[in-house]
């Protein structure tokens, strides 16, 4: 099988290619977060409400939702690769659109775009990635994706910190500047195969998936194992149909996606993304101050994303869960408790420990367990299912961030988060299960009943 095949694999190739579709997370991550350095000259500019300004923020998430819930068609019918290059094509137009926009309207069209391709990456490039990996390193490979997503975060604070410092409140140059690595991205994709198991599952082409197998260094005898337990597992009806995926028999995957992208965005992790200066302006510090300590939340992101990935695939994803569902009560109430006093002085400190926790546990678990727990056959279906799951729920937290922490402050917003994540740590004890050292076939014998 190719998931036991890892040592016959050509693994410089196996990188490169899920390293090239990982960047798809790097623009991912760096849209996501490069906002927050804008988003208050943005208001000033067009004299927008609370209200008017949550919504033109939030607005790329909106998109985000969409492109997740129909990520999976163009996944489908084009292909994870296809739909990869022009995911990189609407990133580079909202780049260049959003920092030439004339008036807020404008603006909010081309971030929509953007978003449009935020959600169909976090679909299709995670989905590539499990579909090409061996399964003692899947996790590893498919939480590339994530780390992408907290390098691009990392940048776009650097990038907003230094623009600010060199050139002032350019809010059209920190947007604008995404256009150069959504061109490079756009380039880099048309290098990397089409996915085996897309190609076995929707187009009926052994000899095309046979063809990667052999380019990942498989040998004959081991592609046509890998093809053999690709059809084996290949879910339809009497009829020959496509199963569809809102049925019975999927009620679990459905629910353990759904459970854990609703959790993620529970935690608060966008709300802090994306209004990190503002936070941390809430505490007292200076503008300067606020972006430079922002650029330390991206910072550990990212290097607690690469613990992460370094222990999912040793410890496994409910481990990982496990410790950082903990850790999240935790910083959050100690988050609330210094907003509900008054007293600032621990609340940059927390902040670091919560990114930390947050990006060894969900950050680096979600998009591979989504990836994991759903079929060959409805993989993409499920991929936009999660996806949206996570994206809408980010959009609504994002848009009502600013009214509610005018209007309550810090205390009560991040009490409710505190107690999300002891739910979290409820679903993870019951429900979740582990989906390490087992491959996507075998998952899906664990998790399907007929």
């Amino acid at each position: 099988m190719l998931q036991d095949s890892i040592s016959r694999m050509n693994t410089r190739k196996l990188i490169f290619w899920s390293l090239t579709v990982a960047l798809g997370g790097f623009l991912f991550g760096f849209d996501t977060a490069v906002i927050s350095g804008a988003e208050q000259s943005i208001q000033s500019l067009w004299s927008l409400s609370d209200t008017m300004h949550g919504f033109a923020i939030a607005v790329a998430l909106y998109g985000t939702v969409i492109g997740a819930l129909l990520g999976g068609i163009p996944s489908d019918r084009l292909g994870r690769k296809r739909t990869l290059f022009w995911i990189g094509i609407f990133y580079l137009i909202s780049a260049l659109g959003s920092a030439l926009a004339p008036d807020v309207v404008s603006f909010m069209v081309f971030r929509f775009l953007g978003g449009l391709g935020v959600g169909a990456s976090s679909v299709a490039a995670p989905m590539y990635i499990s579909e090409i990996s061996p399964t003692r390193s899947r996790g590893k490979m498919v939480a590339l994706f994530q780390f992408n997503v907290v390098l691009g975060i990392l940048i776009a604070y650097v990038s907003n910190y230094a623009i600010e410092e060199l050139v002032g409140s350019s809010w059209r140059l920190m947007l604008g500047i995404e256009a150069i690595p959504a061109l490079a991205f756009s380039i880099l994709v048309l290098g990397v195969p089409r996915s085996p198991r897309w190609l076995v599952v929707k187009k009926n082409d052994d000899e095309g998936a046979r063809d990667v197998f052999n380019k990942l260094g498989l040998s004959e005898d081991d592609s046509s194992q890998a093809l053999q337990s690709i059809h084996d597992s290949i879910i339809t009806e009497q009829s020959g149909r496509q199963e569809n995926l809102f049925t019975r028999k999927f009620i679990l995957p459905i629910f353990l996606a759904m459970g854990i992208a609703f959790f993620n965005q529970m935690a608060g992790i966008n709300a802090i993304i994306y209004f990190a200066p503002r936070i941390f302006e809430m505490t007292g510090a200076g503008k300067d101050a606020a972006l430079l300590s922002t650029s330390g939340i991206g910072l550990i992101n990212l290097i607690f994303t690469m613990i992460g990935m370094l222990m999912i695939d040793r410890f496994g994803r409910r481990t990982l869960m496990y410790i950082g569902s903990i850790g999240l009560i935790i910083t959050l109430g100690l988050v609330s408790h210094a907003f509900f006093v008054g007293s600032f002085s621990g609340v940059p400190a927390y902040l670091f420990l919560y990114i930390a926790f947050f990006a060894m546990s969900q950050g680096a678990v979600i998009w591979v367990f989504i990836s994991e727990v759903f079929p060959n056959q409805v993989r993409a279906g499920g991929q936009s299912l999660g996806s949206f799951t996570h994206w809408t729920m980010a959009a609504l937290i994002t848009n009502i961030f600013p009214y509610f922490a005018n209007r309550f402050g810090g205390g009560p917003i991040f009490a409710f988060f505190c107690f999300m994540m002891i739910l979290q740590l409820v679903f993870v004890w019951k429900l979740m299960p582990e989906t390490k050292n087992i491959s996507l076939e075998e998952l899906e014998k664990k998790l399907i009943k007929p």
